[in-house]
């Protein structure tokens, strides 16, 4: 029986997969990391490392996904299966690394609640009835991390490699996933990685947006399902 590490996007923790967990607990050894100790994807790969089991399936959301892919350039050998949800492997772009220094500069200066308001939370989903709940979650998770972590999880995502060549060496079963509407990491973004893992599939959840774990549970907890039955 194959364990499974979920790993949760930025300023996220277990409740971000909270269906997921419910459905496959029963199931599988589920695991869910905490990713703020460092401020690089390397380090936070080697923490994982370190406390995972000698072989395991990965499922990562966002910065999740971005930590995941570091996780199997460290240790493919470790590898069962992957899921790469809502994500991006290539590294930052210029603009997105401009904004990182002020948000950090506020976040240390104790407006941290700000930053999750204004620049972060209004861009994760799409319209829907659970929106506004989700939202909710959204910052209580955050504001619960607290500013170092976000600090910690700036930094890893603003220095991050590009793990496209990565990606090109997994030949296990993978899962590609993403929200229709995702803003931040769109559709594109996952059909490139999709097309670069020989044995995967791509998944596009409709009527979701950043975090369709949370925006359409079923179906996304059905997908996963079906990437779990290959492992």
């Amino acid at each position: 029986m194959t364990p499974l590490i979920f790993l949760p996007g930025m300023m996220c923790d277990a409740r971000l997969f909270a269906p997921q967990i419910h459905a496959f607990s029963g199931r599988f050894p589920v695991i869910t990391m905490p990713m703020g100790a460092h401020d690089n994807m390397a380090a936070l790969a080697a923490d994982v490392l370190a406390h995972a089991p000698p072989r395991f399936a990965v499922a990562g959301l966002s910065m999740g996904g971005i930590l995941a892919m570091e996780v199997l350039r460290q240790a493919p050998d470790r590898m069962a299966g992957l899921c790469l949800m809502d994500t991006n492997p290539l590294a930052e772009r210029d603009e997105i690394k401009a904004r990182r220094g002020p948000q950090i500069a506020a976040a240390q200066a104790g407006d941290l609640h700000r930053i999750m308001q204004d620049e972060m939370k209004p861009n994760y989903l799409t319209d829907g009835p659970n929106r506004a709940a989700i939202l909710d979650l959204c910052m209580a998770m955050a504001l619960e991390l607290g500013p170092e972590v976000f600090i910690n999880q700036s930094k890893a995502l603003r220095d991050r490699p590009d793990q496209c060549d990565t990606l090109r060496g997994f030949a296990g079963p993978a899962l590609v996933l993403c929200g229709r509407d995702d803003a931040l990491c769109p559709v594109e973004r996952h059909e490139l990685m999709q097309s670069l893992m020989p044995h995967s599939r791509l998944t596009i959840i409709e009527n979701a947006g950043h975090l369709p774990t949370l925006e359409q549970p079923e179906e996304t907890t059905a997908a996963l399902a079906r990437w779990l039955e290959d492992l």
